[in-house]
């Protein structure tokens, strides 16, 4: 910036000094003293000096002075701009990082770092186990033997079955005479539990598991099930949801995933059993309570749906009711959940039960004791006001589809796969 005059403000350009002796030299001679003196007052702070070599050195003082601070100024500023430069540049970084950081946790969290699927976290595992002297050496080389058996031939290894649950609980009910006044119950359903391979993140490929166990054991879809005669393992259902999604459903769904399960441990949900399911010809909804529809945040709405789904056609007077209905997929944030019947109390409420992939072969084969307790069932009942996360979606069986509405459905999945409840 072209400097100012200090004494007329005018913009100087570079030669301050040469525009100050030429324009204002006249102020720089003073009257003189009454003794003949000639005095020179400077013009800028009245100072009188008696030598004009004096007040011209004085001036320069001045006016280097002037350049100096103007000069700072503009330094000041440009100090100012670098150092917001470098501030904003250092927030942009650290949000940056905070997003990276966020989107890999997020990453793991959905099994979708690259870390390995099944069989890496299953070796990992009894790995631990071995060294913290849980697991023999014998033993770990045996289940790593069958544990690769199992992923050769696509076949689950049965470790985590227990089967006859819903035989127990028939029984169960028909002497049981306290609070309850009916009950519904799946067709037979087999429970799967999480194991070393899976624990963490396989409970909607272990609800799988359990749903199909169930329509295996029913005649009525036999045709669409002849090529899975027997429960898959978990890296099988993914490729089995790969193969779905080469079909051309739930194209979003599958760029989720990059159009790829088998090897990670992502987790899955109710689209990708609903277009597993539909895949197979196996008709089925999915329907959506997606925000609580009763006082303190419950989903009343959700087990009145349940129940409608099984009393229907179930409607006769007896007391315990074993219905040809296959269980539900359950699934809300974080976790899934099969449901294997509902009961109605004697005061009206209802009870959903639940088969959860979370508990052991050991607590399940409780329930299997000739005189289960009521308190064992603690561990299926949950009532409405248990029930309380924000959205929860079910994938409820009801049928078989034709080739063309398979192809229908494949079409649509493309658009929208879940009805909305109001």
């Amino acid at each position: 910036a072209a400097a100012e005059c200090p004494l007329c403000g005018e913009a100087a350009g570079r030669e301050l000094e040469e525009h100050v002796r030429e324009r204002h030299g006249h102020l720089l001679g003073a009257p003189g003293t009454g003794n003949g003196e000639q005095l020179y007052e400077c013009p800028m702070c009245s100072l009188t000096c008696t030598n004009i070599q004096v007040l011209e050195e004085h001036v320069d003082l001045h006016l280097e002075e002037h350049n100096f601070s103007e000069g700072g100024d503009i330094r000041d500023l440009e100090l100012a701009q670098q150092l917001q430069t470098e501030e904003d540049e250092r927030q942009r970084s650290e949000e940056e990082k905070r997003e990276r950081e966020e989107f890999k946790k997020l990453q793991r969290q959905y099994g979708l770092d690259n870390s390995g699927g099944f069989k890496q976290q299953f070796l990992k595992n009894m790995e631990r186990e071995v060294d913290r002297g849980r697991m023999q050496p014998f033993e770990y080389h045996k289940r790593k033997a069958d544990m690769m058996e199992s992923l050769a031939s696509g076949i689950d290894d049965g470790r985590t079955k227990t089967s006859g649950v819903i035989e127990a609980l028939c029984k169960y009910y028909q002497n049981e005479n306290k609070d309850v006044r009916r009950v519904w119950l799946s067709a037979g359903v087999d429970h799967f539990h999480s194991s070393l391979g899976d624990r963490g993140w396989g409970c909607g490929y272990r609800n799988f598991q359990m749903l199909l166990s169930s329509l295996l054991q029913n005649s009525f879809y036999n045709d669409c099930l002849r090529d899975t005669t027997l429960i898959p393992s978990i890296p099988k259902i993914q490729s089995m949801i790969e193969d779905a999604w080469r079909e051309g459903f739930d194209p979003h769904g599958a760029s989720h995933f990059n159009n790829r399960l088998h090897g990670s441990k992502a987790w899955i949900g109710a689209c990708e059993i609903y277009s597993l399911l539909t895949s197979l010809r196996i008709k089925c909804q999915i329907i959506d309570f997606h925000k609580p529809t009763g006082p303190m945040g419950t989903h009343p709405r959700l087990f009145e749906w349940i129940l409608h789904y099984y009393s229907t056609d179930n409607e006769g007077g007896a007391k315990v009711v074993c219905t040809s209905k296959p269980p539900i997929y359950l699934q809300h944030q974080g976790h899934s959940r099969t449901v294997v019947g509902i009961e109605e109390k004697k005061n009206k409420s209802l009870c959903l039960l639940l088969f959860d992939p979370g508990c052991s072969s050991q607590q399940m084969q409780k329930l299997l004791k000739q005189n289960i307790e009521g308190t064992g069932l603690k561990l299926l009942r949950k009532f409405v006001g248990s029930l309380k996360e924000k959205q929860y979606q079910i994938v409820a069986v009801d049928g078989v589809l034709s080739l063309e509405e398979k192809a229908a459905r494949c079409h649509a999945s493309q658009v929208l796969t879940a009805e909305k409840i109001p």
